[in-house]
């Protein structure tokens, strides 16, 4: 559950059957007075309906928030299910999945773009063009590559010229953080447009199911993420190594599980519990079972990348762990619910997670902290309040937050 996903996709041939179209040069007039949004992310082709990645499962959590607060949103994919059929895929009131290689860009008042891939998704699609593009990434690279940032070479050199491309084309750039925001200008010059959004999670989760976990051996140690694959090998690395240890020293307490995709065959099963790959909604039984959750850090310290995983964990109210150096480390403490130690001291932190797992916590608090700071629609509130500023006829719709 991190921030960006793996580095930008090769590029790959047009889909879901015709030639995508590109943009006109006179917008297609509003009929419902509601801004026409459409989300941009890669060309996957599976895996599109029942995400497993955060970078996915982000992306239908905020067009899902910006359809709750009004506005009519399309997710463009180029799932399977698309290709084989032309109508568009209802997802709830006001959403859907539609065609990538079908969209009219200038049908819509806003194009989002979701991270690297998505910008050069649009590109091949022949939409940069559009006049109102918010491009949403989740790390900035360096022109060279340089500490905290754990992309490299070609791949970082691939991301910045999207950067590049991204800087002179888009309206608005979205980052999480103070420190992209001062590297992007640091490689490209001061602009305007720039937002700065909070990380989040849903307001509305799972109820506590039935126990996914094999029978209880001591406490419960989850790390629920991306340990990634070929694309960050280095990263892949350092985190497995760092999964092994922690597990070998929290051994006597019990025993530590991982969840999610990358690649495990380093993971030392004799002290790690590989639990694969699992779907959005199992990750969170997981997490409602569970008694402490981690993060580990592929370095001493993450220049511009949050961790996501600290807002679900939260979200559950699950006792949270984490090495020092991500941006969103202070989270952890004004929730009240666990502990940051420092980087690398893997004995510290095993012995913060023992006394997380021991601890009495006050668990409702740090929930109500995550819904009045960290959810999808306060998240996308900052899209809403830019979109209704340049569409004024937008009405106003009040999205409401059920709690689980």
């Amino acid at each position: 559950m991190d921030s960006e996903p793996d580095a930008p996709q090769a590029a790959g041939r047009l889909r879901c059957g015709a030639q995508a179209r590109p943009f006109a040069t006179a917008a297609r007039k509003r009929q419902s007075g509601m801004a026409r949004i459409v989300l941009v992310y890669n060309t996957e082709r599976l895996g599109v309906a029942a995400p497993v990645d955060m970078a996915r499962i982000q992306l239908n959590e905020t067009g899902s928030a910006l359809a709750r607060l009004g506005h009519e949103v399309d997710i463009a994919t180029s799932e399977i299910a698309l290709q084989l059929g032309r109508q568009p895929i209802v997802m709830a009131e006001r959403l859907r999945r539609v065609c990538l290689s079908r969209v009219r860009w200038d049908e819509y008042d806003v194009v989002e773009t979701n991270f690297h891939q998505g910008w050069e998704t649009l590109s091949r699609y022949r939409g940069v063009t559009h006049p109102f593009i918010i491009a949403k990434l989740g790390s900035v690279v360096g022109a060279e590559d340089m500490p905290g940032i754990y992309y490299f070479g070609r791949t970082r050199d691939r991301m910045f010229t999207i950067q590049r491309e991204i800087h002179a084309g888009a309206r608005h750039v979205t980052l999480l953080t103070r420190a992209a925001e001062d590297l992007w200008t640091g490689l490209f010059g001061p602009r305007d447009g720039h937002l700065l959004i909070p990380g989040a999670a849903p307001s509305q989760i799972p109820s506590r199911g039935p126990d996914p976990f094999p029978p209880r051996e001591g406490i419960r140690v989850l790390f629920s993420g991306n340990i990634y694959h070929k694309s960050q090998p280095e990263a892949n690395r350092v985190l497995v190594q760092k999964l092994n240890t922690l597990g070998k020293h929290l051994a006597p307490y019990g025993r530590t599980f991982f969840a999610g995709p990358g690649d495990t065959r380093r993971l030392d099963l004799r002290y790690v519990t590989n639990l694969g790959v699992v779907s959005y909604e199992a990750s969170w039984q997981h997490m409602l079972h569970a008694d402490v959750g981690i993060v580990v850090s592929a370095g001493s310290f993450m220049q511009n990348n949050e961790s996501t995983k600290i807002y679900y964990y939260l979200r559950a109210g699950l006792p949270t762990v984490t090495e020092s150096g991500f941006p969103n480390n202070h989270i952890v403490n004004e929730s009240g619910l666990g502990f940051v130690t420092p980087s690398d001291d893997l004995e510290e932190m095993a012995s913060r997670i023992v006394q997380a797992a021991r601890m009495r916590w006050d668990r409702a608090a740090a929930m109500r902290y995550v819904l009045a700071n960290h959810t999808w629609v306060v998240r996308a509130g900052v899209y809403d309040a830019l979109i209704r500023s340049k569409f004024p006829a937008a009405p106003v719709v009040r999205a409401t937050s059920r709690t689980f």
